[in-house]
């Protein structure tokens, strides 16, 4: 499997790994086929992602991409990071391979259930969410229907952050 030098990068040495103590929304998700786990963290400031962090326990593109969805959000409004797609991650870091596009996918969800706790923290009511996993199972489309899912690396799950 041929991954990019940007995938190979985020997994050797990934941005923003750990907790954030005080967060201000996280987000949990998992992929029951192959056992990626992933926790995203956000501090939100004056309507902006000030910082983000994750954990993941999961193969090195599950990692990648969460260090590269971390990445995307600082700065951003909660609106423009609920734009933040698995398509855009797995762009930024130079594609990845099909079956491995689910790990995209994770960390879009993770991202947009971390903003949901944010919301419901803060005004009582999170993201409408049966809109949203349409919208999240519309993103995951691009994973090929029936194509195998592959998680494992060579020598096993990876960890980025898991305690």
């Amino acid at each position: 499997m041929q991954y990019s030098t940007k995938v190979m990068e985020h997994f050797a040495n990934p941005r923003n790994v750990g907790e954030i103590p005080d967060a201000d929304g996280i987000g949990d998700v998992g992929n029951p086929i192959c056992g990626d786990i992933m926790r995203m963290y956000i501090k939100v400031e004056d309507g902006r992602i000030a910082d983000a962090k994750f954990k993941t326990f999961g193969c090195g593109a599950a990692i990648a991409t969460s260090s590269m969805a971390t990445e995307l959000v600082k700065g951003k409004t909660l609106d423009e990071a609920l734009r933040i797609t698995n398509k855009a991650v797995a762009e930024a870091l130079g594609g990845l391979p099909p079956v491995k596009m689910h790990c995209s996918v994770l960390a879009e969800e993770a991202l947009h259930k971390a903003i949901d706790d944010y919301l419901k923290r803060t005004t009582g009511k999170g993201l409408d969410l049966k809109e949203h996993a349409e919208l999240v199972e519309e993103h995951a489309h691009d994973v090929e229907h029936g194509q195998e899912v592959a998680c494992e690396a060579p020598g096993g799950k990876d960890e980025a952050g898991a305690s």
